[in-house]
């Protein structure tokens, strides 16, 4: 039989396209991953990935179950969310602010589920960087915000939960002189022309990470849009360091795109939710930090 382990695993992989980071990821050995997704492929009688330098690659048959596999992850989720003996019983409404890469990578599967679990609760969602949704969290206009909590500026005022971490890494194309590499060093990433992402932070985190060491980015091109930064990064005009919760290792134009681990790494990217302190969850609020927390575990 199929297990979820098995289909958890496998999906560790296919994000991450490196059994030892999939095992870094889920906080697990390499012959555990590599022993499950053998498993899979015995009992599916087919092989899901092929070996390339550095990593592994889904294969069509791959690509084919992946679809599959999220939805028995969803189709999990939901089934524990119908036992909730109060579900339909919870009601009220939930003003949830949310940056741009919360929303983006994490919040929408979900929420899509949590709105189907709890059909009476009205969840009311406003994207602003970090530093406005602070502000509308302390005046009561948003109850809750998701957002990188490794950067609070106003913590003494706010309670915050973490959700999950996304470690930082190098983004090369997938012939990149550095792309041969199991591990980079920060001193090594610099030394090619730099594409710098300018949103939630990202910019800011960069320079800082960088500056610990005294080394400044040779800025190629500063964007807003990340679609572009991937485009740039898999045709080889320059490199980033951003998390692995945003990296996909395809472009739009086709490209492709490796994601390596840095010895000397930046602080892992944190996500978390934020509330005002003494602030008292409501039964629809508490619902929904319990599912969300769910489904970053």
């Amino acid at each position: 039989m199929i297990t979820l382990r098995q289909v958890r695993y496998f999906l560790a992989v296919a994000e991450t396209e490196k059994v030892s980071a999939a095992a870094t990821m889920l906080g697990i050995s390499q012959s555990a991953i590599t022993l499950a997704v053998k498993e899979l492929e015995n009992q599916l009688g087919v092989t899901l990935f092929e070996r390339r330098v550095g990593g592994v690659a889904l294969t069509r048959e791959g690509q084919n179950f992946i679809a599959h596999a999220r939805n028995i992850e969803a189709a999990v989720a939901d089934a524990i969310a119908e036992m909730h003996p109060d579900r339909t019983d919870v009601e009220g409404t939930v003003k949830l602010g949310v940056t741009n890469a919360g929303a983006g990578y994490f919040l929408v599967p979900p929420l899509a589920r949590f709105r189907r679990a709890f059909p009476n609760v009205d969840v009311r969602l406003l994207e602003r960087e970090r530093e406005e949704l602070e502000a509308q969290v302390l005046t009561g206009a948003v109850d809750i915000a998701l957002l990188l909590t490794s950067n609070l500026s106003n913590a003494p005022d706010l309670e915050h939960r973490p959700l999950f971490q996304s470690p930082r890494g190098a983004w090369v194309a997938n012939n990149h002189p550095l792309a041969s590499r199991e591990s980079v060093r920060r001193a090594d990433v610099v030394e090619y022309p730099y594409i710098l992402y300018l949103i939630d932070e990202a910019d800011r985190s960069s320079r800082e990470f960088l500056a610990r060491s005294g080394l400044e980015p040779k800025v190629l091109f500063e964007t807003t849009s990340l679609e572009a930064l991937r485009s740039m990064v898999a045709t080889g005009m320059g490199v980033t360091i951003l998390s692995r919760m945003l990296y996909r290792p395809w472009s739009l134009d086709g490209g492709r795109l490796e994601w390596l681990a840095i010895t000397d790494a930046p602080p892992p990217m944190e996500i978390g939710l934020v509330w005002r302190k003494g602030h008292a969850f409501t039964a629809a609020e508490s619902r929904l930090v319990e599912y969300l927390e769910a489904a970053a575990g």
